[in-house]
């Protein structure tokens, strides 16, 4: 009985792709999962190849930001959130700009040079270049 539970529950579990850095497909800056958190942390504001980086994240509450929070960053939603005010109270960053949709992170790094984002796994397509998932 124990086994047919756990292989129901194993069934009824939704499956969910990875998620996917993504940057603009002809960013060719070689940028690495490290400058990634340091550019969302506002250590860093450019692309490796001095390229201005402008950052994307999701609305607060998004299950995709909460990972990237999470795994890339190491912080919980509000340590994020405390993180950033901190350092707008003290004029010494921007945070990143909020984004509702896949669709719309995936169309503006398409068509934006300079931005970075996150999405499903499964929405990348050839307009964007993954430079990490997690």
């Amino acid at each position: 009985m124990k086994i047919i539970a756990a292989l129901c529950f194993l069934l009824s579990a939704p499956l969910y792709a990875g998620t996917a850095v993504i940057v603009n497909a002809n960013n060719n800056s070689g940028i690495d999962i490290d400058t990634v958190k340091k550019i969302y942390l506002g250590k860093v504001k450019a692309f490796p190849d001095g390229s201005r980086a402008i950052p994307l994240t999701f609305e607060q509450g998004n299950n995709t930001r909460n990972a990237f929070n999470n795994n890339v960053l190491g912080k919980s939603e509000s340590q994020y959130s405390a993180f950033w005010s901190k350092l707008v109270f003290t004029g010494r960053g921007t945070p990143p700009e909020m984004i509702a949709t896949d669709d719309e992170m995936l169309n503006l790094v398409a068509t934006n040079p300079n931005t970075i984002g996150f999405i499903d796994e499964s929405k990348v397509d050839s307009n964007v270049k993954v430079v990490g998932t997690f």
